[in-house]
């Protein structure tokens, strides 16, 4: 291990709960824990510990307890192939979970797939983990093109017309757009501009104009929660009241709090239904879980609730001492599993897709996500 990797390893150990010190099924899990999407993986991390603390808490899977090895890649695609690979290879873990980031994601596959590795619950809706078939990527949450294109939509539908977009020039940014393209379609529209925008350092002064200049009703705002919150911020203090809105990469009350005062009226695609519909039995069970930690469940513990819960149905299905090749057969084996609240997933050999539940929120006032 080199040092940039043990460094990231250290860094991360000091701030995430790796779980019971007797654990005995190793899960590896790569993300930006520090960058511009830490508030959004914190989250769904949290929200993935609160099921796996409740699984340990009752004697773990087949009187195995799960541990999450987590490494920080700093949202950084070469670094995460860097840290799949120490997982993978020197930690020896039985699946990979919760990555984080379209590029990331499609940094590991080629890990994965050497090394016959499922990665459960990416925290990404990118189609390319969908289509064509990705063997060992067991997605759990929708696609972001299905996310962007119910927006454009439904801002027709309420009678905007005049809409820009813009995007992450990266494959996550290209394949929103591509999503959002499909609704334009549908709806007989064209955007108003398209515009790119640099992955890490967008350059927010002539993107803000080309949005000024393009008197656009509302906007399409694809990209990491730092870049988008940022954005947002110029956007309003150059005067517009364009609507806003973005994925749910940034549906989390971290995201919310970037905004600060700019918050209000932000819509924000949701992939689960809402945190706040605790009569729901999926989100119920995570929000008396998160209570019972002082925590205050969001859409992105939701995510990473999920996650969890497919990661541990398919363990104890793969039996006492799951291997690789164990679980990777008992994912593909699961029909019509009740995440809660009639949320059901299955998988097969041929369709890694999980849900393709779509909604939409707006932030309110006192910060929440009102669907």
């Amino acid at each position: 291990m080199n040092d940039r990797i043990k460094a990231a390893f250290f860094a991360i150990a000091l701030t995430f709960a790796f779980g019971p010190a007797s654990a005995q099924i190793y899960v590896g899990q790569t993300a930006g824990f520090t960058g511009p999407v830490a508030a959004g993986v914190k989250e769904t991390s949290d929200g993935a510990q609160l099921y796996i603390d409740k699984i340990n808490g009752s004697g773990g899977i087949n009187g195995q307890k799960i541990e999450i090895v987590a490494m920080d890649d700093k949202f950084n695609p070469k670094l995460t192939a860097e840290t799949t690979r120490t997982l993978v290879e020197d930690k020896h873990v039985v699946a990979m979970f919760l990555s984080r980031g379209t590029p990331n994601t499609e940094a590991m596959i080629p890990v994965l797939n050497k090394d016959s590795v499922p990665l459960i619950g990416p925290s990404t809706g990118a189609m390319s983990l969908h289509e064509p078939l990705q063997r060992y990527v067991f997605n759990v949450r929708s696609t972001y093109q299905k996310e962007a294109e119910r927006a454009v939509i439904h801002l027709t539908t309420v009678g905007l017309q005049r809409i820009a977009v813009v995007h992450a020039d990266d494959s996550f940014g290209r394949d929103a757009l591509a999503g959002a393209t499909k609704g334009f379609e549908i709806a007989r529209l064209k955007p108003v501009d398209v515009i790119k925008a640099d992955r890490s350092k967008p350059d927010f002064p002539p993107i803000v104009k080309r949005i000024l200049d393009s008197n656009a009703q509302a906007v399409l705002w694809f990209g990491s929660g730092n870049a988008v919150a940022d954005g947002i911020k110029l956007l309003r203090a150059k005067g517009s009241a364009a609507r806003v809105v973005t994925l749910s990469n940034n549906a989390s009350a971290g995201f919310v709090k970037s905004l600060g005062k700019d918050a209000r009226g932000v819509i924000v695609s949701q992939v689960f239904p809402s945190e706040r519909s605790i009569a729901n039995p999926f989100v119920g069970e995570a929000d008396k879980l998160a209570k019972e930690k002082g925590r205050v469940l969001s859409p992105a513990m939701l995510e990473g609730f999920a996650a969890a819960k497919v990661l541990v149905e398919g363990l104890r299905r793969a039996g006492p001492k799951p291997t690789r090749e164990k679980l990777q057969a008992a994912l593909e084996q699961i029909k019509d599993f009740n995440l809660g609240g009639g949320l059901k997933l299955s998988y097969s050999a041929e369709n890694h897709t999980g849900l393709n539940f779509v909604d939409l929120s707006i932030v309110t006032d006192d910060g929440h996500f009102l669907r």
